[in-house]
């Protein structure tokens, strides 16, 4: 067994695996349900229509910024007048980035699509191990950047979420079940958000002295206890996100009416 970086260090044993149980189910699932989102995501973003239905504007386009935008839909102007393409692939690459970027969908996709491994002592079907020291994977490294990112778009989703408790003339006071849909999104992506490994750093990294830096302690504390659950926030809000757009288009097309309960 080798102990270099860019040498195998795995065990010599000759069986693929000594578990008996369905240890492929995990990974087979998660391979299911992504390449589902990555579908469905493409569509959206690349059909350029069907994104707002006032006052609600899907996630995927938030912030429209293009001069193509629906009307209504650009609360923070259109400073992209030259771009031709769908309004969607200006804003996404930043919270794919965050995504494809972060430490446990690294882990969950790295066994799903790549086997590396397929699960817990199972063996995998390559050589070599390079870890995440260079090109591609070490580009893996500007996810403390993309939460950055993120966060200004969790702002920006947030204030979509206010301007849902209008009607469709824009008059404040109402609520409808799109906007029970969004709130539900935007909390469960401020979890995800808050919940990452790059929050805690930030609030509490490079302290050598917690006694001294209270406030920054009590922040760390409480991202540390969302932290537990990262896996959960990253599925659901996954989850959350598409279920809004969708629901959104539905309303664009004329699908569905969207119930209001005052």
């Amino acid at each position: 067994m080798s102990t270099g970086i860019l040498g195998p260090k795995r065990a010599d044993i000759d069986a693929k695996t000594m578990r008996q149980d369905r240890w492929w189910l995990p990974p087979l699932t998660t391979f299911l349900v992504f390449t589902a989102f990555v579908i469905y995501a493409t569509w959206r973003a690349f059909a350029g229509e069907h994104y707002y239905a006032s006052p609600y504007l899907s996630p995927f386009y938030s912030p429209c910024l293009s001069d193509s935008c629906v009307e209504g839909s650009s609360d923070f102007g259109q400073p992209f007048s030259w771009w031709q393409l769908s309004p969607a692939l200006l804003i996404l690459i930043f919270p794919l980035g965050f995504r494809m970027t972060c430490y446990y969908y690294r882990k969950a996709y790295y066994r799903a699509f790549w086997l590396s491994p397929p699960a817990c002592a199972v063996a995998e079907p390559h050589k070599g191990y390079s870890g995440e020291n260079r090109l591609p994977l070490i580009l893996q490294n500007i996810h403390r950047y993309f939460w950055y990112a993120a966060v200004v778009v969790g702002g920006i989703l947030t204030f979509d979420t206010v301007l849902a408790f209008r009607d469709e003339d824009g008059d404040w006071g109402h609520m409808g079940l799109g906007t029970v849909i969004l709130l539900i999104n935007i909390a469960l992506i401020w979890l995800y958000t808050l919940s990452c490994h790059s929050c805690r750093h930030v609030v509490g990294g490079r302290l050598r002295h917690f006694s001294k830096h209270p406030i920054r302690y009590w922040l760390w504390t409480q991202v540390s206890k969302l932290n537990q659950k990262h896996a959960q926030y990253a599925w659901l809000s996954l989850f959350s996100v598409a279920i809004a757009d969708f629901y959104i288009y539905l309303l664009s097309t004329g699908q569905f009416d969207d119930p209001r309960f005052f």
